[in-house]
């Protein structure tokens, strides 16, 4: 089974799919071994990993796709890649996904955003309009052929332009081929409950940024008022900068790292980097 396949396979079951935010091989390994079924790449991560600059739309199509193929390429379940804007018009929407298709990836999304775009919780967001991006799912979904991939429809419409226009939007798009519906940052429980309702039959995301526009209420919560899948994509970010900022500022206050909490064992990195397998597999060849 293809990872679109499997992808396809979750969202078809009744369970919510809780899915964390990874920007990195080394967090995407992480959420595999602590068990879930997806991970999905932030783009506000990936730009503060490798370029160390805020989700600005600083990175260029070629960087995320380089990043997302590796990080694709260190797991073993399914990945979700933000894929922003797709980078242009409706062709270069189909390069994107093609390139999404052969990196192995069993989705994307791609959001009405004008480019250069912003994280979905900032300030002073634009779209653009409506029937453009409608084209642009509609290149995504030709794109893909017969490969299966989930095409996410994002619309950033609700703060600049009102939760009204964010639901026709997300009508249109699904008009259009969109497989998955992602109305970004809804300001209340209130609005969540309009959105679910006006899609009672389309697998729609919640998108929880701790400190972020939406409230966060619980997944059983979002379940029950009708949504499919939960992305938590900076909750990893934030607490990895948190550790790595206190254990920066113990050694250098101490000069030491004894008494600094939490550091995993070097020896259970190695096994989670698959050193005793690399290993055997040096003697292999050497003998």
């Amino acid at each position: 089974m293809s990872y679109c396949q499997k992808l396809r396979e979750l969202l078809a079951r009744p369970e919510i799919i809780v899915i964390p935010g990874v920007y990195d091989c080394l967090s995407a390994k992480l959420v595999e071994k602590a068990g879930f079924d997806v991970a999905a790449t932030s783009g506000f991560g990936i730009a503060a990993s490798t370029l160390g600059l805020p989700d600005y739309g600083f990175l260029t199509a070629t960087e995320m796709l380089y990043s997302v193929g590796r990080i694709a390429q260190s797991i073993n379940i399914p990945l979700i890649a933000d894929c922003d804007t797709g980078y242009g018009n409706a062709l270069n929407v189909m390069r994107t996904v093609k390139d999404a298709v052969q990196l192995g990836l069993a989705g994307v999304i791609l959001e009405d955003q004008e480019w250069p775009k912003k994280c979905g919780h900032f300030e002073g967001k634009r779209v653009i309009p409506m029937t453009e991006h409608a084209g642009k799912i509609r290149a995504a979904v030709e794109a893909r052929g017969d490969s299966g991939l989930v095409i996410i429809a994002r619309t950033d419409a609700r703060a600049p332009l009102g939760l009204e226009e964010a639901i026709a939007r997300g009508q249109s798009y699904i008009n259009a081929g969109a497989d998955v519906l992602f109305v970004e940052a809804p300001q209340s429980v209130g609005e969540l409950q309009t959105i679910a309702a006006a899609f009672p039959d389309v697998p729609l995301v919640a998108n929880i940024v701790e400190g972020g526009k939406t409230p966060e209420i619980s997944v059983d919560e979002l379940q029950k008022l009708g949504f499919k899948i939960v992305f938590f994509p900076l909750t990893a970010l934030m607490a990895v900068t948190e550790v790595m900022s206190s254990c920066f500022r113990h050694l250098k206050e101490q000069e030491n790292t004894a008494n600094f909490p939490g550091l995993m064992n070097f020896r259970n990195f190695q096994e989670l980097m698959d050193v005793p397998k690399y290993l055997q597999i040096e003697k292999q060849y050497q003998e």
